[in-house]
């Protein structure tokens, strides 16, 4: 999977994605403060969100359209949407920032013109959301664009997963990642269910990642050691300014801390390899090694008293101790020498 300049595979660093969402505030000047610090933070890529409330849903007071059960609780999906989208006419300009800043810039679309709308920006990859795993005519639609798609798993079954991924590969577009997500705001970290990082690559044969509405930044740690590839977090300025995400979004500090700890982790899970680096090896002086420990004649016998397996490492190899028990020396040696070969008959 490529986007933009990064290449995205089970050895490739892990893509790191600050989410805007609704963390503008209805101010574009916010917006763009937003992109520069998400960059300032080690982020790879910012995420926009293309809708409009009416893309969305329709504008209805019936019970079914009021949010139970969230942070957004008794609030109207309408309203709601109505606050948190995102302007299109400010989509070029944030994606030109985005790409003076170095930042890969991409969106997740809601529904067929915000595809066709994002097609026209020359968008490079897409994402779907996890309330919209459900909807296969907009993954195909979307999927059908070529372009590398995204999807979080936050509310799917085993079988919505397969429908989005068979959606994709019904229209030719095998690069697909899948991410965990937990929809929940903030998520529970019990509910992580870290786990299925490897499982959703292994399952479905896709490059996986993390969606997270975790706090901090444990779990991306865990999901990195894991497997994961892409890593998306919601980014905000100040969670003082407020906003729908604000609660479960982080600010720059935390978000260059996250970034630095997952990078600290790549380090250390590292590569599969048994040989030794140069500090490894000087080290090898510190392992054990057969030294005479008593002082010797030759003719004497190699006895467990007058050798034993000692440190430093300038010896012979202790494997070859019950090799030359009950042998006799060649020479007489001080205690304190290392044992060879040519000092034992």
């Amino acid at each position: 999977m490529k986007i933009g300049n990064h290449i995205i595979n089970k050895t490739s660093k892990v893509f790191i994605i600050a989410e805007l969402s609704a963390n503008h505030n209805g101010s574009i000047e916010t917006a763009i403060e937003t992109i520069r610090a998400a960059k300032r933070a080690g982020a790879d890529c910012i995420k926009l969100q293309t809708y409009t409330a009416d893309t969305m849903t329709i504008n209805s007071k019936k019970d079914d359209f009021v949010i139970k059960g969230t942070v957004w609780n008794g609030s109207n999906l309408y309203e709601l949407y109505q606050k948190a989208y995102t302007p299109w006419e400010w989509h070029t300009e944030l994606f030109r920032i985005a790409k003076q800043e170095g930042l890969e810039c991409f969106s997740s679309p809601f529904d067929k013109s915000a595809v066709d709308f994002l097609e026209g920006l020359n968008i490079p990859a897409y994402k779907i959301a996890s309330f919209e795993i459900t909807d296969i005519p907009l993954i195909e639609y979307t999927a059908s664009k070529g372009k590398p798609i995204i999807i979080s798993t936050g509310i799917a079954t085993e079988e919505d997963i397969n429908l989005a991924v068979n959606a994709c590969l019904k229209v030719g577009n095998k690069d697909i990642a899948l991410l965990k997500c937990t929809s929940s705001y903030p998520a529970p970290i019990d509910e992580a269910n870290m786990c299925m990082i490897r499982d959703l690559a292994r399952k479905f044969n896709v490059i996986s990642g993390l969606s997270d509405h975790t706090m901090g930044a444990t779990v991306p740690i865990v999901a990195t050691s894991l497997g994961a590839k892409i890593i998306e977090k919601h980014f905000i300025l100040d969670r003082s300014i407020g906003g729908p995400d604000a609660s479960f979004s982080m600010n720059e500090d935390e978000f260059a801390d996250m970034v630095k700890m997952v990078r600290d982790a790549e380090s250390a899970i590292g590569v599969v390899d048994y040989s030794l680096t140069e500090k490894q090896r000087a080290g090898k002086v510190f392992s054990r090694s057969l030294y005479v420990v008593k002082d010797v004649k030759a003719g004497e016998p190699v006895t467990e008293v007058n050798v034993r397996s000692i440190r430093p490492g300038y010896g012979m190899h202790p494997k070859h101790f019950n090799k030359i028990l009950g042998k006799t020396f060649n020479k007489d040696l001080d205690k304190g020498t290392p044992i060879s070969n040519n000092m034992i008959n």
